[in-house]
């Protein structure tokens, strides 16, 4: 099926065989911050967003991003360094292999929640699985983060 699909702004138009799935058609095209983790869509390592909001691209099919707008971590690099730089601060990134996915939606809950508490906070990510830590660094940065704003 002919496809078009906006990739960090870039457009691609092409056959993508009705089998595919999002993330195997971002990684083939070259954008490899968006991993898979679990083959199972419960670690949150592959979000992405369509038309800006968080999907986890690893149980969507690309045909289904038809016309749509997709972002992962490398078109977005502005916000994220400036994200990253909490992230580091707080001591939060230990491996780094969850980030991306992680990245991505805290960039979305800032965009869709005024003011989260850490209760809120934590249940939006909870999605998103870390295998090395607490998530205290992770929480901390995030609040922080969001606090900038109000300084």
């Amino acid at each position: 099926m002919m496809t078009k699909i906006w990739i960090n702004n870039k457009l691609y138009k092409e056959d993508i065989p009705c089998d595919k799935v999002l993330l195997d058609y971002i990684r083939d095209k070259g954008y490899l911050s968006v991993k898979r983790g679990c083959d199972t869509s419960n670690c949150g390592l592959c979000t992405v967003w369509a038309d800006d909001k968080p999907i986890l691209s690893c149980s969507t099919l690309a045909v289904r991003m038809d016309g749509k707008q997709i972002f992962t971590l490398e078109g977005l690099k502005e916000k994220v360094e400036v994200f990253a730089k909490f992230m580091a601060k707080e001591g939060a990134d230990q491996c780094g292999f969850c980030n991306p996915g992680f990245i991505m939606n805290v960039l979305a809950m800032e965009k869709e929640l005024v003011n989260p508490s850490e209760e809120e906070i934590r249940e939006y990510l909870s999605g998103n699985l870390c295998r090395c830590t607490g998530y205290m660094g992770q929480i901390r940065a995030i609040e922080k983060y969001l606090a900038r704003k109000e300084d």
